[in-house]
């Protein structure tokens, strides 16, 4: 997602021309094949679904187990792709927002929403825009939830995309953010397996430089005015392609922050 410094002042309300429908469909079409070239995405969604559900249910005091379990929660997904996180959450029934620097990737998101009779409100634009457009409107209330997953690591610049995102989640509310670690085995597993041996992402998608340690990310959510928790860690067992949390950090790893 681009991170940029001076941003117009508000977001674009997603619409698709029914001429696109069909490219986009098509789009979709592999953004949602569990087998496609979104792949990984789908193996680690059930972990972190499982994860974010458990997570909000235990924060706001809700049952896990009733039909509706974030039932009325204003949840923003940063950096939303093609709605993975969105659907499963709105089905639950939380109040989605998506918002993705990329509009070919939200047409795709809103296409799928409209198959299948879901209600997501989905924006074109960056997390700056969202915070100048919010600031712009008075009593514009920020968000129960920011969910920041697998974002953080291709920004520009991380700690003012980390206050950005803060700045949208309301007094008593709670952040995700999901990330992977910058050591040699990250290296050698989310780039050099994932990308080049295995070809499970497409090769450049992720720049070691770029991957954040747990102590970067817990000082920018403090400077963000959020309280983090300790990181935990996600572990994907190849052989089984199921992700399980531990307390190993040293790849992938959440951290979760109360405002």
């Amino acid at each position: 997602m681009a991170h940029t410094h001076s941003p117009p002042e508000t977001l674009k309300t997603v619409s698709v021309d029914p001429a696109e429908m069909k490219s986009f469909s098509r789009m979709a079409a592999d953004w949602w094949d569990p087998s496609g070239p979104f792949k990984p995405l789908h193996i680690m969604n059930g972990a972190r679904l499982g994860f974010i559900k458990d997570t909000l249910c235990e924060h706001f005091h809700r049952d896990p187990n009733s039909e509706l379990p974030l039932k009325g929660l204003r949840i923003l997904d940063i950096g939303c792709g093609g709605g993975l996180l969105c659907e499963p959450l709105t089905r639950l029934g939380a109040r989605m927002t998506g918002v993705d620097a990329l509009e070919r990737n939200l047409k795709t998101a809103k296409t799928h929403a409209e198959q299948m009779g879901l209600d997501i409100d989905y924006r074109h634009g960056t997390i700056e825009q969202m915070v100048a457009a919010s600031e712009k409107k008075s009593g514009d209330i920020p968000f129960d939830a920011v969910l920041n997953m697998e974002v953080i690591e291709h920004v520009a610049n991380p700690p003012e995309f980390m206050k950005d995102c803060g700045a949208m989640v309301r007094e008593g509310g709670i952040m995700f953010c999901s990330t992977i670690n910058r050591t040699l085995k990250a290296f050698t597993f989310a780039i050099l397996g994932a990308e080049y041996i295995l070809g499970w992402l497409p090769k450049g998608t992720h720049q070691y430089r770029k991957f954040v340690k747990p102590e970067e990310i817990q000082t920018w959510l403090k400077s963000a005015g959020l309280s983090p928790q300790p990181g935990i860690g996600m572990s994907l067992n190849p052989v089984t392609s199921h992700w399980r949390f531990s307390d190993d950090l040293s790849i992938n790893y959440v951290t979760v922050a109360t405002a």
